[in-house]
């Protein structure tokens, strides 16, 4: 189906998916779509300050400053849904959609919760991006149309409310559990408090009982103007937090330390546990949500994810949700598998998002590694728990609202790239991550050819016009637009791209459950080859060229492979010889083909 019939489809009115179907997908039949609702669709203005009154301090709406709210709302969501599915995607992952925070930081470096990973009240949604039943709205919409939801979650941090009368209105150096025990107060010196608590190894809630002061390294207090600004109300106690000051983001502090002052949850305890538990069971009972992605997962202690996990998974089983994938974010710019694979075996995640795929995207696309990149990533898939059969589950992608677009990362490895090199370069980034294993997620935009000019506030363009000047001077790909126009249209090439690529991925089975095997790679840029499903001459053979220059090889395939019908770029219609191909491909050229087998 071309991408116009899609759309016309699309407007003419969704046909009822019913709802056994969209739960019953395996997680690997997925194409996942990220968005923040603050930067996607404005659809109610009326929210736009979420109720607050006052100046952009008070109601953190400003739209014209990158780290303030814009105006995005669950109901711009629900209304562009003809637009995601014409993309081709099947899942959509929401940026935190509750209650946060409005304003925090010191002053003059001021910003808004508008990305949702301030929270206050993790029982309900941000007024600035509707109510609650403008969500189970957006839900419903989604579900009819065959799309799952994932909500984005925090069970690390809340929003930074708890203060230390040591630092007030200044930083706190992180404080460690040799220096400042839970049975001193102020220091190994200090005077003994919390008696008989046996250290947080002992997670009991008969131990925890005994942990009563918990001005241990610091002395922590809430504002009397917030001491009830949390929500459930466990959550306004500072007996459930660390206390020790910020992260540095390295040994004991990763999970010990405030996360740039957010108040760091003491996810040793029991009662925490179970509260946590109670909170986002919650979410999957009211809004019949598919799945979870999960934040600063790597900052929490395994424990606490190995009685999360299995209740969550149980909890929407119990709501006829079979399916539940709940993949955790384990930040990393290497490609290291072993290092993200322990959160499978240890932590007992079901998935992972896999920046292993993405660092060796990013590393082949740029220049900087060859194609044997690719083949490292897939020999590392052995080491998560389950295999091959998890690395298919992984939520793969190329860039995100942290560490920047891909389209940034090309233009900073390619400054002199044409138009017509960029857009080829980005177009090939989709090929790979369409066609490779594991669960392709497009961040939102990059369908449009957004770049951003680095990480975090940086990449969080509005999809409605932006009146951001930082966001609408950026050098956009495929188009002459920007992004002071709003982008919901079809005509961007890119956004052509993955909808063919979407829809021959859901064509295929090989290319979402199929085993990869690395056919041709080298220690420089150029040939990247690689089959996915068996060799019983059904395979589908993907190859890509990362230079700029044409590249002809032989390359091996299936025995029982005679020929191939082309999927995209061009492909050989015969096999050269049991068990070969011949491939050429032009500079920054790529082709997918589907073999057939020998009579």
């Amino acid at each position: 189906m071309s991408i116009a019939a899609a759309l016309l489809l699309a407007l003419a009115g969704p046909a009822t998916v019913p709802i056994e179907q969209v739960r019953t997908r395996a997680p690997e039949d997925e194409i996942i779509y990220f968005v923040l609702p603050d930067r996607f669709d404005n659809a109610d203005p009326t929210n736009d300050r979420g109720g607050l009154t006052g100046d952009r301090l008070a109601t953190g709406y400003d739209p014209t400053a990158k780290g303030f709210y814009h105006g995005g709302d669950l109901k711009g969501l629900t209304r562009r849904l003809d637009y995601i599915e014409a993309l081709g995607v099947t899942a959509i992952w929401v940026g935190p959609i509750f209650k946060n925070k409005p304003v925090q930081g010191a002053p003059g470096q001021e910003s808004a919760g508008y990305h949702g990973y301030w929270i206050t009240d993790f029982t309900t949604v941000d007024p600035h991006f509707g109510t609650d039943a403008d969500f189970s709205a957006f839900v419903a919409a989604a579900h009819t149309r065959g799309i799952k939801v994932y909500m984005d979650i925090i069970a690390n941090h809340t929003a930074d409310v708890i203060q230390y009368r040591e630092c007030v209105g200044k930083p706190c150096a992180y404080r460690s559990k040799a220096d400042y025990p839970y049975q001193r107060r102020g220091g190994v010196n200090g005077l003994p408090i919390n008696p008989g608590f046996a250290g947080d190894a002992v997670q009991t809630p008969e131990n925890f009982a005994r942990l009563t002061d918990p001005a241990y390294a610091y002395t922590p207090f809430v504002p009397a103007a917030e001491k009830a600004v949390k929500v459930p109300a466990w959550l306004n106690d500072p007996h459930y937090y660390h206390n020790r000051g910020d992260s540095t983001f390295a040994g004991e502090s990763a999970r010990y330390g405030d996360f740039g002052g957010l108040d760091d949850v003491m996810t040793e305890d029991p009662r925490v546990v179970a509260g946590f538990i109670a909170i986002y069971g919650s979410w999957i009972d009211r809004f019949g949500i598919d799945g979870f992605r999960v934040d600063t997962a790597r900052h929490v202690n395994p424990e606490f994810w190995q009685a999360f996990v299995p209740a969550m998974q149980a909890r929407a089983a119990a709501r006829g949700i079979p399916n539940f994938p709940i993949f955790g974010e384990v930040y990393s710019e290497t490609v290291d598998p072993g290092y993200t694979a322990q959160y499978t075996r240890r932590d007992g995640f079901p998935e992972i998002l896999d920046f292993s795929f993405q660092a060796a995207a990013r590393a082949m696309l740029s220049g900087k590694a060859g194609t044997d990149l690719f083949a490292k990533l897939i020999d590392g898939d052995i080491l998560y728990e389950g295999g091959d059969a998890t690395a298919q589950r992984l939520p793969t992608f190329l860039g995100n609202h942290d560490m920047g677009r891909i389209g940034h990362m090309l233009d900073l490895a390619w400054p002199n790239a044409t138009e017509v090199e960029r857009l080829q370069r980005l177009t090939l980034a989709h090929v790979l991550l369409l066609s490779a294993r594991g669960v392709p997620t497009i961040y939102s935009g990059d369908e449009q050819g957004f770049t951003g000019h680095g990480g975090d506030q940086d990449a969080r363009e509005d999809l409605f016009g932006s009146q951001v000047a930082s966001y609408n001077d950026n050098r956009l790909i495929g188009t002459t637009t920007t992004t002071a126009t709003a982008h919901f249209g079809t005509e961007n090439p890119i956004f052509q791209t993955i909808a063919k690529l979407a829809q021959i991925r859901r064509d295929h089975v090989q290319l979402r459950h199929g085993r990869t095997v690395v056919r041709a790679a080298s220690d420089k840029p150029g040939l990247l080859a690689f089959t996915r499903g068996a060799d019983d001459g059904h395979e589908i053979l993907v190859a890509l060229n990362t230079s700029n220059q044409p590249v002809s090889a032989n390359v091996e395939i299936g025995v029982r492979s005679a020929g191939f019908t082309t999927l995209a770029g061009a492909c050989p219609a015969r096999a050269t010889g049991p068990g070969s191909i011949s491939i050429t491909l032009p500079p920054l050229g790529y082709a997918i083909c589907a073999a057939l087998p020998s009579e």
